[in-house]
């Protein structure tokens, strides 16, 4: 057995770690999409031979728990056939991915003659085929209708791309050019990787490489243990609701019992419904991530993430189930079913670490896809993930204006970028004041608001919110949060409103707003201090109405 000495183990994790955050820079500056370059929706990793995540960049919080069933997945399906220049793809959802915009490049990394390492990129496509542009029809009822799905197949063999796989990919999706610009930057990425980890090898020999890779996962699994070992046994369950899956409004209860025995922790979705017949269902890799983002923010929150982290949990669920769909069910909009599975187990938790667990959040990514074609003919496809309030934790007000629990460390677009690249002019973007949060001790975060000014004739949009119903959750006597809102104003100041809807139509000229809900509050709201009441009066906040309203003030009571 290897041992590592501890200046050579923690020069090689300092050695993954810039690796995996290089994959970013190199993905980040040489993308083609604006989703990827501007909101970075994509990350990069590196797993052992096994197929165990050791590093991964910040990025999209949801790819935390996928990298190693995908990896893991590629290894059962081509065994010992993969060689040396061999880079592989992979998008389908039933095999530990997510959803089939979410391409997966995956390198194996050979020294020696044998592999050594794996490197992954996962990011989001603008548009795989399928029956809508951008391919995440809101009301899909068969994954044959959300685009073109490439099961684990070799892109590049010996080093070069397979001029055939390229071209199903370019005859099978609206905006060409624009993917294969995004693989060929994913692909620089893992070869980037590659080279990195041959570096590590040269320097101190596989054996010691692979030595401190089991370092590193026994050392975060030695930490997990020991924080949930600190934590008391018992069962902690929770139930929520998710507002319609695209295809009916029906309210579809979800829940989850969370066990704590020991040194381990199991999260338990038995009695969550089947797959709905809409495409917010996701498969079982998304729901392992799901799970995996709560139990990394209870045991190590600021650590590397890797493998190790989540050997003492277990997550339960029957198959087929809304968490755990399997073909041919939709997981299009798969984002907002899974988060549902994340604040499970976030509101189970929550009473047992209340320094660590706020209040119900806005949830929803409230994402709109704005398509059609721009002054010069051509097409275009506008995404972005929205921002909105989080819930108050024991100690502190909501955050304001912060992306959603799938999304993790990503971007909204500048209005810059948004008007030079689309046509569309941003009328307006601000806290929702207006809509207001969950009043508490502890007041939740705001949501926002962004007005679109569509300036092309002809477009169109489709969206699928969650949480337009069931607000945000409170704590402790804290209120509900508020809902989120999708609306399409016109020039007349007609005024429509959606929540999961196919197809708008929309002229130039009309007005396309995004309102995104504000978090549960925590305490009851009459116990707030006065002096913080004042201040969110004085900064805007709330008005003087609800002051005295929710929260008893009289300004007699600070003067």
């Amino acid at each position: 057995m290897v041992i590592v000495d501890p200046v050579t183990q923690e020069i090689i994790e300092g050695k993954l770690a810039a690796t995996v955050d290089e994959m970013g820079v190199v993905m980040a500056r040489t993308s083609m999409s604006p989703v990827i370059y501007e909101v970075l929706d994509f990350a990069c990793g590196l797993l052992t031979r096994e197929g165990e995540l050791v590093a991964q960049m910040n990025g999209i919080t949801l790819f935390t728990g996928t990298f190693g069933t995908q990896v893991k997945s590629l290894i059962a399906l081509y065994g010992d056939d993969l060689e040396d220049g061999d880079i592989l793809l992979t998008n389908d959802p039933y095999s530990g991915g997510t959803h089939a915009c979410d391409f997966a490049i995956v390198k194996p990394i050979f020294f020696d003659g044998r592999i050594l390492a794996y490197a992954i990129n996962v990011a989001h496509y603008l548009d795989v085929g399928g029956s809508v542009p951008g391919s995440l029809a809101p009301n899909a009822t068969s994954v044959f209708q959300e685009g073109l799905r490439l099961p684990g197949v070799k892109v590049v063999r010996n080093d070069r791309f397979s001029g055939e796989v390229l071209r199903i990919i370019r005859e099978n999706v609206r905006l060409p050019d624009i993917a294969i610009g995004d693989l060929t930057a994913q692909v620089a990425t893992v070869r980037v990787a590659a080279r990195r980890m041959g570096e590590l090898a040269r320097k101190y020999g596989t054996a010691v490489v692979e030595a401190a890779f089991d370092h590193l996962l026994a050392m975060s699994e030695k930490q997990a243990r020991a924080a949930i070992a600190a934590l008391p046994d018992g069962v902690y369950e929770s139930r929520d609701i998710i507002d319609g899956d695209g295809v009916t409004t029906d309210p579809i209860e979800v829940r989850v019992a969370v066990t704590i025995a020991g040194d381990r922790l199991t999260a338990d979705f038995t009695g969550c419904p089947p797959a709905v017949a809409g495409p917010i269902n996701c498969a079982a890799g998304a729901l392992q991530s799901a799970v995996r983002t709560i139990f990394k923010a209870l045991v190590a929150p600021q650590a590397p993430s890797n493998e190790g982290w989540f050997r003492p949990l277990d997550v339960i669920a029957p198959q087929g189930s809304v968490f755990t769909a399997e073909k041919p069910s939709p997981t299009g909009w798969y984002y907002e079913g899974s988060v549902h599975a994340s604040e499970l187990v976030w509101k189970a938790l929550a009473g047992l670490m209340p320094e660590r667990f706020s209040a119900g959040s806005y949830t929803s990514l409230c994402v709109v896809y704005i398509s059609g074609k721009d002054a010069a003919g051509q097409p275009f496809i506008h995404i972005e993930p929205q921002h909105g309030g989080w819930g108050a934790s024991k100690d502190a007000d909501g955050a304001n204006a912060l992306i959603a629990l799938t999304d993790g460390d990503t971007y909204n677009y500048s209005v810059e970028v948004i008007e030079a690249r689309f046509p569309l002019m941003v009328r307006r973007y601000a806290l929702n004041l207006e809509g207001g949060s969950g009043a508490g001790r502890r007041r939740g975060g705001f949501g926002v608001i962004r007005d679109y000014e569509v300036l092309a004739a002809g477009a169109s949009a489709y969206c699928s919110f969650g949480r337009t119903e069931t607000p945000p959750w409170g704590i402790e006597g804290g209120a509900p949060g508020t809902p989120n809102l999708l609306q399409v104003e016109d020039s007349a100041g007609q005024v429509s409103n959606f929540g999961r809807e196919p197809h708008i139509a929309l002229k130039s000229g009309d007005l396309v707003r995004i309102i995104t809900g504000g978090g549960g509050g925590w305490g009851e709201a009459r116990s707030r201090e006065a002096e913080h009441v004042r201040r969110d009066v004085e900064d805007g906040y709330i008005s003087k109405e609800t002051a005295r309203n929710l929260y008893g003030f009289d300004e007699r009571m600070a003067g």
